[in-house]
């Protein structure tokens, strides 16, 4: 079985090449196609699904960040692009944006750019629930100035716990892959 990733951004494929093995059981291989932006990625999506030609069991995976639109409005956007389709395929929204997962958890970039007083800010009322701050990526440039999207997507993947991650949308993502791959 390979499971195809398509990304709205190269940020999103350092994370995802640094986060899969550790999701993913061994005999399962991936692909992480970035795209530059939504609109090339939401054009690319038919043409991929309709297109794909490899032998053997091929899934398909979607990730998107929400920005301001509504989850389910999006969702169903994306599935109508995929409904010619007979290979299963997975969405995944990140809320609101990808930073959202590095803001669920600061025990990683404490570590990642070595700065303990992270935990701390961590703990502040605003940051448990990462999905709801309205600019995650704007946020986290705050408490680290020097964050930088593909620069901070190698160095802080790596470090990431998928098992504690604070950020909803990044446990939905998780326990979506791993039942895309059991079924």
């Amino acid at each position: 079985m390979k499971l195809v990733f398509l990304l709205e951004e190269p940020s999103m494929k350092y994370l995802l090449d640094s986060l899969l093995p550790r999701i993913l059981p061994k005999d399962v291989e991936f692909q992480t196609i970035p795209h530059s932006g939504k609109r090339t990625l939401e054009v690319s999506i038919p043409r991929k699904l309709r297109g794909w030609n490899e032998p053997g069991e091929i899934k398909f995976v979607i990730v998107h960040d929400q920005d301001t639109k509504d989850c389910i409005v999006l969702k169903n956007h994306l599935l109508q692009l995929c409904k010619d389709s007979t290979r299963p395929v997975l969405i995944r929204i990140a809320c609101q944006e990808l930073e959202a997962w590095y803001l669920g958890d600061f025990h990683a970039l404490s570590i990642a750019y070595n700065k303990p007083k992270l935990l701390a800010i961590g703990k502040k009322k605003k940051y448990r629930f990462p999905d709801k701050i309205p600019a995650p990526k704007e946020a986290l440039k705050k408490i680290v100035p020097e964050y930088q999207q593909i620069q901070g997507a190698k160095i802080i993947a790596p470090l990431m716990d998928i098992n504690s991650n604070a950020s909803v949308s990044f446990q939905q993502f998780v326990t979506g892959v791993q039942r895309i791959v059991r079924c």
